[in-house]
């Protein structure tokens, strides 16, 4: 049995006993920081206002955290001389925008010291970048604690963008989410830029009769291929996910239906017909997407353990 098998049961069994660990309250910090809603989506949009990639950043970051051990917070710790974290993990080599979470920490430190989780502060954040890119906004149940684990080598268990359904399936199930919720929090794609290196494999090479996914409408895949040559060394090369990338709405799902998917776990949630239908679903009707989008986000940002309340984020304590 190999490392990331034995890796992936310990998470697994961390991840079900996650679920149950202690409930979590929209009113958690009502006495003790009563503005923190306010603070974190006051420094989220300053920081979007000044980069427009913030947004798909954070939301992505919130669902790297919660997929490893729960939404712990673990991903935004550094990096020891003894230890080296879930941020430096080849997946999250790309994730950005740690600083407005320091920042919103900061801003929580001086006006309630020693009382919001770096946890929470992502959950809110992910919450304020939809609602600032036009998407829905919902309330934040909070109580997180932040954990103090994290380890590089455990971003193995993130779902690449190369798996195939049954393997989406497995990982998402694993995190007790559905087929629906697969499909509904794949529609976060519909934010943000994707790398060549995450779609290579269905433009070059994709087998032997075919060099791109017939799949892929053709015009689509003439255009990525000429934006990512097979021996392409331009380091930030690639595709946004579609083409209103700094709105939340269901453009994801319009592209999809039409061929334009970008990666292999996109194409995938059209090869079965549960999901499928959902696909079509959510593509003819942005409020049936957005509604179960909130109910989706909010089953996985449940996903909570022990741990502290740090006074940096980057660092335990």
């Amino acid at each position: 049995m190999g490392d990331v098998t034995v890796a992936s049961l310990v998470i697994v069994s961390l991840l079900v006993s996650l679920v149950a660990a202690h409930a979590l309250s929209v009113d958690y910090y009502a006495k003790t920081c009563p503005d923190v809603d306010a603070i974190v989506a006051k420094v989220v949009k300053k920081a979007a206002m000044g980069d427009s990639t913030v947004p798909a950043a954070l939301l992505r970051m919130h669902f790297h955290d919660c997929f490893i051990r729960g939404c712990d917070g673990s991903v935004l710790l550094n990096s020891t001389k003894t230890n080296k974290a879930e941020k430096d993990g080849p997946p999250n080599i790309s994730l950005h925008a740690f600083y407005v979470i320091d920042h919103a920490k900061e801003e929580l430190e001086a006006a309630c010291p020693g009382v919001v989780s770096c946890a929470d502060i992502l959950a809110l954040a992910a919450r304020d970048s939809v609602a600032l890119s036009g998407g829905p906004s919902w309330e934040v149940p909070k109580g997180r604690k932040d954990g103090r684990i994290s380890i590089a080598n455990e971003t193995n268990l993130l779902p690449p963008p190369t798996l195939n359904f049954s393997q989406l399936i497995q990982s998402f199930s694993q995190r007790g989410l559905s087929l629906k919720d697969l499909v509904a929090l794949s529609g976060g794609h519909t934010l943000g830029f994707a790398h060549c290196s995450s779609f290579q494999n269905r433009i070059h090479k994709f087998n032997s009769s075919f060099d791109a996914d017939p799949a892929m409408e053709p015009a689509f895949a003439a255009s990525l291929r000429q934006t990512c040559p097979i021996h392409n060394k331009a380091r930030n090369a690639g595709s946004i996910m579609d083409p209103t990338a700094t709105a939340f709405d269901n453009m994801y799902y319009k592209h999809l239906v039409q061929g334009r998917g970008l990666f292999t776990s996109d194409q995938a949630l059209l090869s079965n017909l549960e999901s499928k239908s959902l696909v079509h679903k959510f593509a003819e009707s942005q409020e049936a997407f957005e509604k179960a989008f909130v109910k989706s986000i909010l089953k996985m940002s449940s996903l909570v353990g022990e741990g502290e309340v740090r006074l940096d984020c980057r660092v335990v304590r």
